[in-house]
């Protein structure tokens, strides 16, 4: 018996997940990908996406947290999981507990690795221009690299770069590509992965190289991109819930905290169990919604559980309605809210009950 019990959730289509791949497949076809599922599969669940990717043989993911990481270890034993978020000296050892690839990104954590006889697979991070995470002195990563791969028990498996603009600034990235391969030329022995491309280079750019062996797809394994550009995605989620309840207003009254919504005639509104402890916040007061293949408008302040939407008389308690996904696309939302998707996305929350599908309910 399904333990969902309110009438909001999200829905993924885990094919519009399989299509992205395979799109960014085929432009890419020597190349290996790597899933990224952090922050829950950016907001799309983690666990169930992983699963499903690795029936589909993919076998290596990458997430930010330690606790990311060891959430998929006690799911899967068999995958490999890259840890792209800082370590701390002390949770080494845990790493290597779990059979997780650490990064590599600032000196001091390098040289208390080499201290220890920990076993454990590495990826050493390069800051070629975005300073975040990373090294960026090319004298000290060689001199590293160098350490590292004469200590007995630490495999230098990768190395990798990020890049600050691969969705708008052509001429910065253009110089991050150009750093990295500048250090990358002084390495004498070359690790086995070679990964640059975050979602955007993958789709635009990745094809012009050959001397990289990977691809991290993040945001576009979910059908989602910073680019103008949608062509070959296919955005996996929809966010949807139900009319419980319908009110009558009179020319006058008002609703909601703050009575911010006065009603100049006869209204007739909709409730909606969404709301800001949801990720529904009050920026998408401006937002309309879906109800029966109609848009409608949201109004008054939005609630912690709920919402109101002012609707017509083709509207009754029990109909569906979707928040993004079908005619109001989720990048509509993130643009009214003036943030990105992954804001939107990464925001709703684990009180919104995930349902899979394929083509119909799973």
């Amino acid at each position: 018996m399904s333990e969902i019990y309110r009438p909001t959730w999200l829905e993924i289509d885990l094919l519009a997940i399989k299509s992205n791949l395979e799109y960014v497949k085929e432009i890419n076809l020597n190349k290996t990908i790597i899933p990224v599922i952090k922050a829950d599969g950016y907001g799309h669940g983690a666990i169930p996406i992983m699963h499903y990717l690795y029936d589909l043989g993919y076998q290596m993911f990458a997430v930010s947290l330690l606790e990311e990481a060891i959430e998929l270890r006690k799911e899967n034993d068999q995958i490999k999981i890259l840890m792209l978020g800082p370590i701390l000296k002390e949770q080494l050892a845990i790493a290597q507990q779990y059979r997780i690839d650490i990064t590599l990104y600032d000196q001091h954590i390098i040289k208390a690795l080499l201290e220890t006889n920990l076993k454990l697979d590495v990826h050493l991070k390069i800051d070629t221009g975005m300073n975040r995470y990373g090294l960026k002195d090319k004298d000290e990563i060689i001199k590293l690299i160098e350490e590292i791969q004469m200590h007995k028990t630490i495999n230098l498996l990768g190395i990798y770069t990020h890049f600050a603009t691969a969705n708008d600034d052509i001429k910065i990235y253009n110089q991050q590509v150009k750093r990295f391969i500048e250090i990358l030329d002084d390495i004498k022995v070359k690790p086995k992965m070679i990964h640059i491309s975050n979602s955007s280079s993958a789709i635009k750019y990745e094809n012009r190289y050959d001397f990289t062996t990977h691809i991290r797809l993040g945001i576009s394994l979910y059908g989602l991109t910073l680019d103008r550009s949608k062509k070959g995605l296919t955005p996996a989620l929809t966010l949807k819930s139900r009319i419980v309840q319908i009110k009558n207003l009179k020319a006058g009254e008002s609703l909601g905290y703050g009575a911010t919504y006065t009603a100049v005639t006869k209204e007739r509104i909709a409730i909606i169990p969404i709301g800001y402890a949801d990720g529904w916040i009050r920026k998408n007061r401006s937002n309309d919604v879906e109800i029966n293949n109609k848009r409608y408008k949201t109004i008054g302040l939005i609630c912690m559980d709920a919402m109101f939407v002012s609707i017509d008389n083709d509207c009754e308690v029990g109909d569906e309605v979707t928040l993004f996904g079908h005619l109001i696309s989720i990048d509509e939302v993130a643009k009214n809210q003036e943030t990105h998707v992954y804001e939107v996305c990464t925001n709703i929350s684990k009180r919104v009950p995930r349902i899979y599908i394929k083509g119909e309910k799973l």
